[in-house]
């Protein structure tokens, strides 16, 4: 075993532990910032806290195309994605029932949806326009990107309108303006090392254990770069805040297509595999189990029972991954 190889797996835990450190940081500063410019708890959810815990994936994604791994940069979007729903909004909803805003329900979840059917649609050239393979393409990511200027074109007007009030209970900033903007840069610093770090170790383990890397996209890198999203809205959910646990893991669903995955291929075309096409179907069907539940049992209301579903769907659908390599 040589010392690169060593160094690797050496730094694969201090390496998720600097990545969700710098997630934290970034998440504590941007919103320190937006709080004193008196901004609402859902725009914060669905802008700043949704970036700033998809900015793990955004981090490892770009190490990975850089590094050559497109099939941990697809494991790691799709299988975010897929825990964002499943066993992040499962835990949430187990803790306390979710209630959720008609906007949420009716524009930012059918955004979501959107977002997964487009990477269905995008990556599939082979079984749609008979080309030679399955493969998001630079031009793909251009065409994510311009949806997500749409997004946040969306959002800002409505905050603008002034749809989106600052909420009059909204706790002031511990932070002061200074140490606000220092956590915002010490965790851009922070994110791209941790995630080097990561995917370094994660191509080695996949090796050495003779694992795929879209295996361990979607299981290992995928839970870890969401325990920001899991911490972030279960907190939000403990202390009765639903919209900002719900805009948090949408926002972050349609960060992670939009940007992160439309980013990694600008850098470098995505080839798209038929385990991507299983993870994918699985984003697509958790959005829609995610709308339909809302309208079953209470509106607009996600219950604990309905939690449980996810739960057990995620559990499944992992155990199903792993049979398959």
């Amino acid at each position: 075993m040589s010392d690169s190889t060593i160094l690797n797996y050496l730094l694969f835990l201090p390496g998720f532990f600097l990545l969700l450190k710098g997630a934290d940081w970034l998440v504590q500063g941007a919103i320190s910032l937006a709080r004193r410019m008196q901004i609402s708890d859902l725009v914060i959810g669905l802008t700043l806290v949704s970036m700033g815990t998809s900015a793990p994936e955004l981090a490892v994604n770009i190490s990975a195309s850089y590094q050559g791994s497109p099939d941990l940069a697809i494991g790691n979007v799709l299988g975010s994605n897929a825990a964002n729903i499943l066993l992040i909004l499962g835990v949430c909803a187990v803790i306390r029932p979710l209630t959720v805003t008609d906007s949420t329900v009716w524009k930012e979840i059918p955004f979501s949806l959107l977002a997964a059917g487009l990477v269905v649609i995008l990556a599939n050239d082979l079984y749609l326009n008979g080309e030679g393979r399955n493969v998001i393409a630079r031009n793909d990511g251009l065409v994510l990107w311009g949806f997500f200027i749409i997004f946040f074109y969306y959002i800002f007007s409505l905050a603008r309108n002034g749809h989106y009030a600052p909420d009059d209970d909204m706790p002031e900033s511990g932070l002061s303006i200074p140490r606000s903007v220092i956590y915002v840069i010490v965790g851009l610093i922070a994110l791209p090392v941790g995630g080097h770090w990561i995917v370094n170790g994660a191509v080695e383990i996949a090796r050495a254990f003779q694992i795929s890397e879209s295996f361990i996209g979607v299981t290992v890198l995928a839970i870890g770069t969401s325990l920001p999203e899991l911490a972030a809205s279960g907190m939000a959910t403990y202390r009765g805040n639903s919209e900002l646990a719900i805009g948090n893991v949408v926002g972050s669903n349609i960060f992670n297509i939009l940007f992160v995955l439309a980013t990694s291929a600008v850098l470098l075309p995505l080839p798209f595999s038929l385990d991507s096409n299983i993870d994918a179907l699985v984003v697509v069907l958790a959005s829609l189990m995610l709308f339909s539940f809302l309208f079953i049992g209470r509106r607009n209301v996600l219950d604990r029972g309905q939690g449980v579903v996810f739960l057990v769907f995620y559990i499944v659908y992992i155990g199903f991954r792993y049979s398959g390599g």
